[in-house]
């Protein structure tokens, strides 16, 4: 398992920590070897919480989600993607499409399309059970359709960011840091779907600067490499971080260097292709 680091909250990390991982020396883990977070994807509630940054915390859906605010008029019904009514049986599986729900959630909120609010509410509780959290989110599908009542968009969103915050304080209990990663994983890759369509439906560069994190790829390349082998060496996990690390150099313009209409067009079709193999249950 990949242990990431935080150089910008150190002092938090150490203060975390159990006090002999504290003694270990630095140069047990160069900073070179770290699979960081970027900064801004970072809840806040996590530097709040006892168990601090950990190898549990991934970066927030709630965050990946602020920059489609930028990006309205959002193509939900071109991206619609319903849950499909089996449930999958792995674990792996459950996690990422939780991640694909929770996004879900958060472009439904976006658009204040709070009638598939039920739905939605009602598909977190059963993937919620699967993965041991159910009464964890429980809690929260109550919320949100109390909040869904009140047409309170904010408290929507805020429900939303905790269920994945309290699906991750559970998996802390099983020792699954995997599955934290996953959920993590399968929001963002949602959110990249959407966003890669907007732009190339309305495109400006401004709009698809706010597309080109290629830090964000960078850190997925990596998370997947991180993974239980018995993940990480699934083909359809082999082909995402390949296409992953594609994307990270398509992403990363130099100095001078613009987006263009036709490279966010070639960036649109990966990310649906990373949707594809993504949804891909195991057989």
């Amino acid at each position: 398992m990949i242990r990431r680091l935080f150089p910008a909250l150190s002092l938090m990390t150490a203060l975390t920590l159990p006090l002999h991982a504290q003694e270990k020396p630095a140069e047990e883990k160069p900073a070179t070897e770290a699979n960081e977070i970027p900064a801004d994807l970072l809840d806040d509630e996590h530097m709040r919480e006892e168990l601090g940054i950990n190898e549990f915390t991934a970066p927030s859906i709630s965050k990946l989600f602020d920059t489609l605010q930028f990006l309205m008029p959002l193509p939900l019904v071109e991206t619609d993607r319903p849950m499909p009514a089996r449930m999958p049986l792995d674990r792996a599986d459950l996690a990422i499409e939780l991640g694909f729900l929770i996004a879900n959630g958060f472009l439904v909120v976006q658009a204040e399309q709070l009638d598939k609010v039920e739905s939605l509410a009602a598909d977190l509780t059963r993937y919620g059970k699967a993965l041991g959290a159910g009464d964890r989110v429980n809690r929260h599908a109550a919320s949100l359709l109390d909040s869904a009542k009140k047409a309170d968009v904010a408290q929507l969103k805020k429900e939303l960011a905790a269920t994945q915050r309290d699906v991750e304080a559970e998996l802390v209990s099983l020792k699954d840091a995997d599955l934290a990663h996953l959920i993590s994983m399968g929001g963002w890759i949602r959110a990249l779907e959407v966003s890669t369509v907007a732009v190339d439906k309305q495109f400006s560069e401004e709009r698809a600067s706010k597309v080109m994190r290629e830090d964000i790829a960078d850190y997925y390349t990596e998370s997947i490499a991180g993974l239980e082998p018995r993940i990480s060496e699934r083909p359809n996990y082999l082909a995402m971080r390949d296409l992953l690390a594609g994307l990270r150099a398509e992403m990363a313009l130099e100095e001078g260097q613009v987006p263009t209409p036709d490279g966010m067009r070639g960036i649109r079709q990966q990310a649906a292709r990373l949707v594809e193999l993504a949804l891909q249950r195991k057989q």
